[in-house]
């Protein structure tokens, strides 16, 4: 069961990660064998009309996870699904941000839903979000 202190409008707290340079991309493309040459080569990204390379989504995403589990240790993240809306380039940071929408009962006890929210060094939306979270069991 959640904690009873979880409760709606409870707010993460924010962070800041980045920037991204050309080698963290590179690392991130080897870890997660997506290779896509637009997060990889200039030019290309170029054609596509980006100032510089993006940086891989479900980078962006997968940040959440530890930002999660250092804000509330009793929970564990279930699911984490993202749209991506502004890509965040080359040589940026993004900020994390995230708040509980609901509480749900399931046959297995309670989650809770978390909105998720990545922006752009520049305030645009980069990542709109959810995570579903339940008590950590031991």
């Amino acid at each position: 069961m959640i904690a009873p202190t979880l409760k709606s409008g409870d707010r993460l707290p924010s962070r800041v990660i980045g920037p991204f340079l050309q080698e963290n991309l590179a690392a991130y493309a080897a870890a997660s064998g997506d290779f896509n040459p637009l997060h990889l080569e200039l030019d290309f990204a170029r054609r596509f009309g980006f100032a510089a390379r993006p940086v891989h989504g479900m980078r962006l995403l997968a940040a959440f996870e530890p930002l999660l589990q250092e804000w509330r240790e009793d929970l564990t993240p279930l699911s984490l699904k993202g749209q991506f809306l502004t890509p965040v380039l080359e040589g940026e940071r993004a900020t994390l941000s995230g708040r509980v929408a609901k509480i749900e009962q399931t046959a297995s006890g309670f989650v809770g839903i978390i909105r998720l929210m990545a922006q752009t060094e520049r305030g645009a939306p980069a990542l709109m979000g959810e995570a579903r979270m339940a008590a950590r069991t031991v």
